[in-house]
């Protein structure tokens, strides 16, 4: 037997993996949920091939940041629970390569050496009892491939897509037969803004659409509470666990798209929302939706992010036009001018857009989870700062406690030698500060 098997039955004589019946493909509530929605199902059958296979996907989830793609080439040889046998037995890179490329992919040394630099240190036995008890705790269910409501868009993503999804609320609102239009937008929206959105989120309920955003203050919140004023059904990606809701100020509307529509994420319980992960969470709006509109947004905001994922995709890619002395449409007005975003103005022309236009299967086919080229991309910062990897360096600094290269290590889901090159390039900039019990963000001046 498998250690990720043994690991498994050992673990379920306390906790559930919640898994979507296969009747009803809706969410295993929990008898100690406190926030039961009503739906049923039932825990994974970790006897069987496909259960350990979804609790190996459940593991990798907490040792990587969403979209590795190293990781998502090594289950793409070995599977799940293969791949997670390797790492918990702390296989050799010689053993890894060697069972990789029998499986028909590929690795140098170097590459193994660096992303088990990034994963060896997220091994923690005790992490992941406490997110599998916090999962159970507030009724989220386990989604992963090739279940009934697996949301296939997000398979486009190539070896970037997310190992699994946890999902609070009903499961069947991410079923490929049930289409869903992205609505995204600037968090600091103008009132223009928000009645477009609120007239195009309840008009394209009306057409059967579901309505899929980020959760987030000003345009996204108002598509969602438009969908569910039109009773309607919407789904709401987070950028952290599903057991702490964020923002803290849309609690309670989360709580409510949780009721009738369904909340979900990638991260396991527990992970707490950071800039990178908001940008990777982007991604998943646009794949797991058919057509992305961008409502309302200015030159830098994030939702020009999930509008970049969606052309990479070769989805449909809509935008609001503004008043031309708003800067909050300077992004949407861009999109239309430089980057072939159509115009639309209606729930009508949303429709016509999801429809009209084909998909471009060679671009997903390709796999790249990359930005369209040319794209508008939202830099975490200027300088050094604008990097990817500075952004999950800086994510995990704190301004107040010093943290050494290890717990920045884990923190960031980077290897410690290149978080120490990013701290090099940074402390350069005056952006970090080394002291004697390790790293601190510097305060900016202003």
């Amino acid at each position: 037997m498998s250690v990720v098997a043994r690991a498994a039955l050992h673990l379920q004589r306390e906790f559930a993996l919640v898994r979507p019946s296969s009747a009803s493909s809706q969410v295993v509530e929990s008898p100690q949920s406190s926030d039961s929605s009503g739906s049923s199902g039932s825990s994974a059958d970790l006897h069987s091939p496909a259960g350990v296979e979804a609790f190996a996907r459940a593991v990798l989830g907490t040792l990587a940041e969403p979209g590795d793609g190293a990781l998502g080439r090594l289950i793409a040889a070995l599977g799940a629970t293969r791949t997670a046998d390797l790492l918990l037995e702390a296989a050799s890179v010689h053993r890894i390569t060697g069972e990789a490329a029998d499986g028909g992919e590929s690795f140098t040394a170097k590459e193994v050496e660096t992303a088990l630099a990034r994963w060896t240190p997220r091994i923690d036995h005790a992490s992941f009892v406490r997110g599998l008890a916090q999962s159970e705790r507030v009724g989220a269910a386990f989604l992963v491939p090739g279940d009934a409501s697996w949301p296939v868009g997000v398979d486009d993503l190539g070896v970037h897509a997310p190992l699994g999804l946890w999902v609070r609320g009903d499961v069947r609102h991410l079923r490929p037969d049930a289409p869903a239009v992205a609505l995204v937008g600037a968090r600091a929206a103008t009132g223009y803004g928000e009645h477009m959105t609120m007239e195009l989120s309840a008009g394209l309920v009306d057409r059967g659409l579901t309505i899929v955003s980020g959760g987030a203050y000003g345009i996204d919140g108002m598509a969602h509470r438009a969908a569910l004023a039109s009773e309607g059904a919407t789904v709401a990606f987070l950028a952290g666990g599903v057991d702490r809701f964020y923002p803290v100020g849309h609690d309670g509307l989360l709580q409510r798209i949780a009721e009738t529509g369904a909340v979900v994420s990638e991260l396991p319980c527990g992970a707490s929302p950071t800039k990178w992960r908001f940008l990777q969470r982007n991604r998943l709006i646009a794949a797991a939706s058919a057509a992305t509109v961008v409502l309302e947004a200015g030159a830098r905001s994030g939702s020009l992010n999930t509008a970049a994922h969606a052309a990479a995709l070769g989805r449909p890619l809509g935008a609001l036009p503004g008043p031309v002395t708003s800067p909050a449409s300077a992004g949407c007005h861009r999109l239309l001018r430089e980057f072939d975003a159509v115009c639309v103005v209606n729930a009508d022309q949303v429709v016509e857009l999801m429809g009209g236009i084909a998909r471009a299967e060679s671009t997903a086919a390709s796999g790249e989870e990359g930005v369209a080229e040319g794209m508008p991309v939202v830099p975490a910062g200027t300088g050094s700062e604008a990097s990817p990897t500075a952004v999950r360096v800086l994510d995990a600094l704190s301004m107040r406690a010093p943290r050494d290269i290890d717990d920045l290590a884990r923190r960031s889901g980077l290897g410690a030698r290149e978080v120490m090159a990013v701290l090099g390039v940074l402390e350069l900039d005056d952006v970090v500060r080394q002291r004697a019990a390790g790293w601190v963000r510097r305060r900016r001046a202003g």
